[in-house]
């Protein structure tokens, strides 16, 4: 099976896996895990923020880092293909109280004389009050886009302006960096709170992180464990990332060259189903036309290919360090053929 159903399906490496069971460990709910503490700090200072929450997914991250910028009852904007909103099964509503506004654009990205007309600011007791803007680079369900840096400073510096928080979902932000070259620092600094995660293109096991200020921190820390989001010896977990994140983030260049091959023969066979030149990352999204989603995918799967329904007409397809860039073009010369 050729799975690129997404980046989560990684297996740790041996090198990774030596590197996990040599991890000092201790008990971090009590903050005595020297390989998490280490961990933290050293991710943090990447982004150029001044402190780390390890946690155990992004959805956790993103629902700490929400929830420490917008209260009960106010709305954070986003996009409509929002990961917070499309695949955290509502949690930042039913856990949070906090309500969500979302603009719609083709691939995920917008500028900020987009957003701004959207801002509600506190109008007294009739309208939602806006209080955070999220964005996501890259972009999941967008097809793996990549925010443009001035287009990205620019809604930064918009949201500030208007005292608004704000959040960046850069689960993939790693293949964002190496797409474009822009710093992980240049990023980082745009945002009050980041979320970033190890266990996709980089290939750890387990483990996503939010990163902010040391007080931002302090309190999603104790927020953290009241979900039930505590750990003890999580420093063989942090040792996984800390190996992903020393030693695999040039390589998700293949990744980008490997989901480049797959577009390109879905497209010789399909065309318009999709268009190479606008993959900037290890994400693919195709238009299956006619074809019901689900029975693409299904079909695909008989033939040794698995990809994921995002849509009643579009599949994705997502490469990963466990495939190579031959696998891919096998696999979009399957679904080319399928859809032609």
């Amino acid at each position: 099976m050729i799975d690129l159903r997404s980046d989560t399906l990684t297996r740790p490496t041996g090198a990774m896996r030596r590197a996990m069971l040599e991890a000092p460990v201790g008990d971090d709910v009590y903050g005595e895990d020297p390989s998490v503490n280490e961990f933290e700090a050293q991710v943090a200072e990447l982004f150029g923020q001044q402190a780390g929450l390890f946690c155990a997914t992004g959805s956790l991250a993103n629902l700490l880092g929400i929830w420490s910028l917008v209260r009960p009852g106010d709305e954070v904007l986003c996009d409509a293909q929002a990961h917070i909103v499309r695949a955290e099964l509502g949690a930042h509503a039913a856990l949070h109280g906090i309500t969500t506004r979302t603009w719609t654009s083709t691939e995920g990205t917008t500028t900020a004389a987009n957003l701004a007309p959207l801002v509600a600011p506190d109008n007294g007791p009739f309208l939602v009050r806006t209080t955070a803007i999220e964005v996501e680079n890259t972009h999941n369900f967008g097809g793996g886009t990549v925010w443009g840096l001035d287009d990205l400073t620019g809604v930064s510096e918009m949201a500030a302006d208007g005292g608004l928080g704000r959040h960046l979902d850069g689960a993939r932000i790693w293949n964002a960096h190496v797409a474009t070259g822009v710093a992980l620092q240049s990023y980082g600094t745009l945002f009050d709170t980041v979320s970033v995660c190890f266990s996709k293109g980089l290939g750890a096991p387990v483990g996503s992180m939010l990163l902010s200020d040391a007080d931002t921190i302090a309190r999603a820390r104790v927020h953290r464990k009241r979900l039930g989001g505590g750990w003890r010896q999580a420093g063989m977990l942090a040792a996984g990332a800390k190996y992903a994140v020393e030693h695999h983030v040039e390589r998700l260049a293949d990744d980008h060259t490997a989901a480049r091959a797959f577009a390109e023969q879905v497209a010789l066979a399909a065309p318009g189903s999709c268009d190479p030149d606008r993959v900037q990352t290890n994400i693919v999204v195709v238009d299956t036309g006619s074809r019901a989603a689900g029975e693409v995918v299904k079909e695909l799967a008989n033939q040794g290919v698995a990809l994921s329904v995002v849509g009643a007409r579009a599949v994705r397809a997502v490469t990963h360090l466990d495939v190579t860039t031959q696998d891919c073009a096998a696999a979009g010369q399957a679904l080319g053929s399928l859809l032609a």
